[in-house]
């Protein structure tokens, strides 16, 4: 997501700054900005847009100084613009922050705030770090940093300078990653390695808890409870390029691996320590929800592939019919749409064409609209009355990973919270899906940890002209992604099918050695769907199945098996994506594939 830089030394600051920034562009951002010390003066310029707006910027009016942060912005909280772009101030202009990640209390804190007399100008998350640092400090940075943070919950990772301390610079890392740079008579921070690359192959990777107070000429590492610690210095041996990618081949592999963060972003602030769901920027109230009695769910592509789950949660537990349509077709098949229609739109961008006309022909009949997107700001999210924005950060890689999984998390809380408040699930259920919910970081991490023998299926299919994919319920809805992702990045050709369909014809092309990835994680549908698997294999096809791991019959159905951990039926999409995106990457790069950028294919159809 936003990129961090941070330098201390005998250099100009600014020149190094933007110098870093750019390193990071890859990572997506919206907005620009660094703080300076010189002396007694903490100068900020900060800017929406490109980088090169605050460049040019710099360039007419320079800001002079040793010591520095600077920060590229993806809107999170706040749309794009000067005031909430980073860095971020406290009142009296002396303490500057910058940071990525979430703060989930950051509203209760802002009320403390207000309650001792701090006023907060954006309407970000990060401001109220920088008064809160400035409400602790009693003449020590560090120790008014370690009370901060005391108070943070959610994901950070933190660069602060204070004009009372211009001989320092700290650093503190929790769920967000940052790394301090190793010069001489100079040093730096870091959210990624390409920003120092050119000053430095030597850093300290820091870890959750940790906290750096950084010098011109020394590194102090401890705890944020203050204790010391040491560490390995780590020499990178990567190039630029590869730098970029985190070490990965390919920004969808790196993005395939960053699924547990994006997946805990975009859960985190929405579930609180009552174990109920909070979704701040959708106001649909019970009577709301009693008046609807029609749901539309229009997407394109991937995004539609995850509003099939949402269609199958809404009518499940909120009681009410769910009609999903693509987006290219939804305006000619005559739509029965009025006031007491609920129009959910899901895109990434929130600009794709198709989608943002489905969702204006429902505004003009008087529907309820809200928009599932990534990017705050966005076209979708401005002219539809609710938004939920997904936190999976930029994505580079033109097939989609981590945005369809953080869309199948919104949709799942959309649907529980429309359910909660309408009073059609239990609170037993409810309560158990949340916790489902929480524990999918945490398993989508342990797919990717055990996910070695992905490769050698992929060997085994990738010279392979036709793939089917089969599954009974909503393991067809996530076989229509992964054959989607399959045909998109390796160019097979493939094609999704529910299991119970094959005997209407499609069986006629299977043949020996043709391959079958068949879905089996839903409990009700097991033995059904291990039926379907069993007539095809008896035509010769060679299956690759895909089921929790206490279901370990079907190997005697299958010749190859990949495993996901046990999760409630209605949740197994978001772990079940997992192999299927990994395996799709790996026939793609077996068949010498550009993974990254697909030939006829865009990232963002803004056209219809």
């Amino acid at each position: 997501m936003c990129g961090i830089v941070g330098y201390i030394g005998n250099r100009q600051a600014s020149d190094i700054l933007v110098e870093g920034l750019s390193k990071l562009e890859y990572r997506g951002y919206d907005s620009a900005g660094v703080a300076i010390l010189n002396n007694d003066n903490l100068g900020l310029r900060k800017y929406k847009g490109r980088l090169q707006v605050l460049k040019d910027n710099l360039e007419k009016e320079s800001l002079e100084g040793n010591i520095g942060i600077g920060h590229t912005r993806w809107a999170t909280h706040g749309e794009p613009s000067d005031r909430n772009s980073h860095p971020h101030a406290n009142s009296s202009g002396n303490i500057a922050v910058v940071h990525n990640g979430i703060i989930e209390n950051y509203m209760e804190i802002k009320e403390k705030l207000k309650s001792n007399g701090y006023e907060c100008v954006s309407e970000t998350d990060t401001e109220v770090i920088a008064h809160l640092i400035d409400m602790h400090y009693e003449g020590d940075l560090v120790e008014a940093v370690q009370k901060a943070v005391k108070e943070l919950e959610g994901a950070y990772a933190l660069g602060v300078i204070n004009k009372e301390n211009p001989d320092k610079l700290i650093a503190v890392r929790k769920d967000s990653p940052l790394i301090i740079g190793i010069g001489e008579d100079e040093n730096f921070i870091a959210s990624d390695i390409p920003a120092v690359l050119k000053y430095t192959r030597n850093i300290f990777i820091m870890e959750d808890g940790e906290m750096a107070i950084v010098k011109k000429d020394h590194i102090s590492l401890m705890t944020t409870c203050g204790k010391s610690i040491e560490k390995e210095v780590y020499v990178v041996d990567w190039d630029i390029e590869a730098a970029e990618k985190g070490g990965y081949d390919h920004f969808m592999l790196k993005e395939i691996f960053e699924q547990p963060k994006a997946v805990k972003d975009t859960l985190s602030p929405r579930l609180n320590k009552n174990n109920d769901i909070r979704l701040d920027d959708i106001t649909l109230t019970k009577e709301d929800l009693d008046n609807i009695n029609r749901v539309y769910i229009v997407a394109c592509g991937t995004a539609y592939h995850a509003g099939l789950l949402g269609k199958s949660l809404i009518q499940k537990y909120v009681n009410v019919p769910v009609i999903a349509e693509v987006g290219s077709e939804f305006r000619y098949n005559n739509p029965f749409i009025d006031n007491k229609t609920l129009m959910i739109v899901v895109s990434q961008s929130g600009e794709t064409a198709d989608t943002l006309a489905a969702l204006r022909m429902a505004k003009e009949k008087g529907a309820r609209t809200l928009a599932v997107t990534n990017v705050v700001g966005c076209t979708m999210a401005r002219e539809a009355d609710d938004v939920f924005y997904t936190w999976a950060g930029p994505e580079i890689a033109v097939a989609s990973t981590k945005a369809y999984t953080t869309q199948l998390v919104s949709m799942a809380l959309i649907a529980l919270d429309m359910a909660n408040k309408k009073g059609t699930i239990s609170k037993e259920k409810y309560h158990k899906l949340i916790d489902n919910l929480r524990d999918t970081p945490s398993k989508i991490e342990d797919i990717l940890d055990k996910s070695e023998n992905i490769i050698s299926l992929a060997e085994q299919i990738y010279n392979k002209n036709h793939i089917f994919y089969i599954g009974r319920g909503i393991d067809y809805d996530v076989a229509l992604e992964g054959s989607l992702k399959l045909k998109e990045i390796s160019y097979i050709h493939s094609e999704a099918m529910p299991a119970g369909e094959l005997k209407h014809g499609t069986i006629a092309l299977i043949e020996d050695g043709t391959p079958v990835i068949a879905l089996a994680t839903q409990d009700r549908l097991f033995e059904k769907t291990v039926s379907n698997i069993r007539e095809v294999s008896a035509r010769g096809a060679k299956i690759i199945s895909l089921a929790k791991v206490d279901n370990t019959s079907i190997d005697q159905a299958s010749d190859e098996v990949m495993y996901i951990p046990n999760i409630d039926d209605d949740l197994s999409p978001i772990l079940s994506v997992i192999p299927l995106q990994l395996l799709a990457y790996h026939v793609a790069t077996l068949k010498g594939a550009d993974v990254d950028k697909p030939r006829n294919l865009a990232k963002s159809v803004t056209v219809e």
